[in-house]
């Protein structure tokens, strides 16, 4: 039986249209600046399904949205998904173009999702909340 760490999870997302827009605006703004964070969110963005807002789902982890998940690597969390100007790893609020941001966006509650850290070490995570 294979490991986790050789199993890539890549569940269906779903984003609203204005998120898509922005996020969008975003990661290209940020090639070349922000090493490959501007790159995964755009393979992630390219690979959902994108819906109108008023058909986005309260499931759906979107920017603002309060999600607890459980990482592979620890104890559950609970962290709000902002834009990077509005991030603050204190006060629970992490950018989009974070790793685990970017996991994060387009799932809903029990998708689990491979992704890989700034070391190179890949790891898994599961939705357990959404709220917002």
């Amino acid at each position: 039986m294979p490991s986790m760490n050789s199993v890539t999870l890549r569940p269906k997302l779903v984003v609203g249209e204005g998120d898509h827009r922005k996020l969008i605006a975003l990661a290209l703004a940020g090639i070349g600046h922000t090493s490959d964070a501007a790159d995964d969110l755009l393979y992630e963005l390219d690979r959902a399904r994108v819906v109108s807002d008023a058909k986005l789902s309260g499931a759906v982890v979107r920017m603002g949205s309060s999600v607890t998940y459980r990482p592979d690597n620890g104890d559950d969390r609970t962290v709000t998904l902002v834009y990077p100007i509005d991030a603050d790893i204190s006060a629970g609020r992490i950018s989009v173009l974070t790793p685990v941001g970017t996991a994060l966006i387009g799932l809903t509650k029990g998708q689990s999702i491979t992704w890989n850290a700034r070391n190179g070490q890949r790891h898994v995570l599961t939705v357990l909340e959404v709220e917002g």
